[in-house]
């Protein structure tokens, strides 16, 4: 599973910052995001913060990666290495914007790890850094994130560049989604990497970006997201889908449902079919009673009744709008923000209802 981690600023108060730090351990994280030329390096003037996060860094095992200008660096104590200096502060690497020199990006590659701007770079670029013998052992590529509306990514262009990106042996992408609870000013508009996941859900977007875009690590560039993400992250990391849905139907027998189910390793095209509903599920008998037959939109819960004799007791979630029918009760309708990760419910993969 792709490494899911989160981002700082140093215009943040200190527990919020500690909080990045506390959330990153707990989903497994090694590194955190942050950015050094919000003010043009003059971050790099607070030694005490930097100090007190270079102690976070090593209480939690959590290096930071900083966005940074040549400008930036002109800020560090003369006489210490780049290196040196900033692993004082917990900074175990630093990603290059714009203004390095090609001989700057080399020397600084051999001293720590090195990310590449994997939205900007060409494939003539990768090459000339490879004639200068750039130590691509510890070289990433991490895409920008875009604070102002519609000048996000498209899926294309992603697509695209981790392709190129692959094909010059770059072993790790990154790329940013949104938060869901509080954003970054000025614009406050989120700070994803793709323009579709600008108001996406955190939990989608970071699917999408590890299974449609194959990255390795997503940063939420944003400054938190809510518990409720973090609950939902964390079924993610154990290969699990998390469905929210809302119950149409008043039975306390639905608490059977809110479990976890594997959609059936042939998949069919119109519906998820839960294995465990027909194999382990104890329906009561009421729950196999019919019901008014009711329209069966993408997403809707359903149920098999009792008419439809051996499949009886089959859950299912549609994937396009079907009619009524019968022999199928719908109890639930998954909500309009999770309908689109039922795409990714392949034949074989798990997932769990999650009522709100």
């Amino acid at each position: 599973m792709a490494m899911l981690s989160f981002s700082f600023y140093l215009f943040q108060p200190f527990e919020q910052i500690e909080e990045a730090f506390r959330k990153a351990a707990s989903c497994g994280a090694r590194e955190l995001f942050t950015s050094l030329h919000l003010l043009k390096g003059k971050e790099l003037g607070e030694q005490e913060k930097l100090e007190w996060i270079g102690r976070l860094a090593r209480h939690y095992g959590v290096g930071v990666v900083a966005d940074a200008t040549p400008a930036v660096l002109s800020y560090l104590p003369t006489g210490v290495g780049v290196a040196r200096a900033l692993n004082e502060w917990g900074m175990v690497g630093l990603r290059l914007d714009d203004g390095f020199s090609w001989d700057e990006t080399v020397q600084l590659s051999k001293q720590m790890k090195v990310v590449l701007n994997a939205s900007t770079i060409t494939e003539s670029e990768i090459q000339e850094l490879t004639s200068r013998q750039i130590d691509w052992a510890g070289v990433e590529a991490w895409h920008n994130f875009y604070p102002r509306p519609e000048t996000g990514l498209s899926g294309d262009t992603l697509m695209k560049q981790n392709r190129m990106l692959r094909q010059c042996g770059i072993a790790s992408i990154g790329t940013f989604v949104p938060g869901n609870a509080q954003k970054r000013g000025p614009l406050y508009k989120g700070l994803p990497t793709l323009e579709d996941h600008r108001e996406a859900d955190p939990v989608y977007a970071y699917i999408e970006s590890i299974k449609t875009y194959k990255v390795e690590k997503v940063f939420v560039g944003d400054l938190s997201v809510s518990d409720d993400v973090l609950r939902r992250m964390e079924w993610v990391r154990q290969e699990i889908i998390p469905i929210r849905y809302r119950p149409i139907v008043s039975a306390r027998w639905l608490s059977l449902i809110e479990t976890v189910h594997t959609n059936r390793r042939d998949a069919a095209r119109d519906v998820i079919r839960s294995v465990e509903s027909r194999c382990t599920l104890a329906w009561p008998q009421e729950a196999l009673h019919s019901i008014d037959p009711a329209p069966r939109p993408i997403g809707s819960v359903t149920i098999d009744n009792e008419r439809y004799g051996r499949y009886a007791g089959e859950l299912q979630i549609t994937l396009t709008d079907l009619p009524a029918d019968d022999k199928v009760n719908v109890i639930g309708r998954v909500i309009k923000e999770d309908v689109p990760l039922l795409q990714h419910i392949h034949g074989g993969r798990p997932f769990c209802l999650i009522r709100c």
